[in-house]
């Protein structure tokens, strides 16, 4: 069993930037890949980038170049570093964790979630 739970969200101007925090309870951490999804109001859930075991990552087109994904396997935490936010990156981000056996690519691969934290990206 996994416990995830995100803080860092707030509310940003556009250009600005945020640092998520994801803290993952339990010592098997260091074994799971890590994604971030976000959902938008009105939106479906979406993936917006990850790291597996291994610290390969993955983006989303719409995010790279601007966001960063960072895991401590000593401290338990992957991070999300948000950098020249815009609007269309407000929503909810959820952490999620997926068995190093399965892509991190594919959002119903991930077994566990945190309740979200909210961002927000004023125009």
């Amino acid at each position: 069993q996994v416990q995830l739970v995100e803080s860092g969200g707030g509310l940003v101007q556009t250009g600005g930037s945020l640092r998520l925090s994801c803290a993952a309870s339990g010592r098997t951490f260091s074994t799971y890949g890590m994604g971030w999804f976000r959902q938008a109001p009105g939106k479906e859930r979406e993936f917006v980038v990850a790291i597996s075991r291994s610290f390969g990552r993955y983006y989303t087109d719409s995010v790279k170049g601007r966001f960063t994904i960072t895991r401590d396997n000593a401290k338990n935490t992957v991070y999300l570093q948000m950098n020249s936010l815009k609007p269309e990156d407000t929503g909810v981000y959820y952490c999620a964790a997926v068995p190093s056996y399965r892509s991190v690519l594919t959002m119903n691969n991930y077994d566990y979630w945190g309740q979200g934290t909210q961002v927000t990206v004023s125009s």
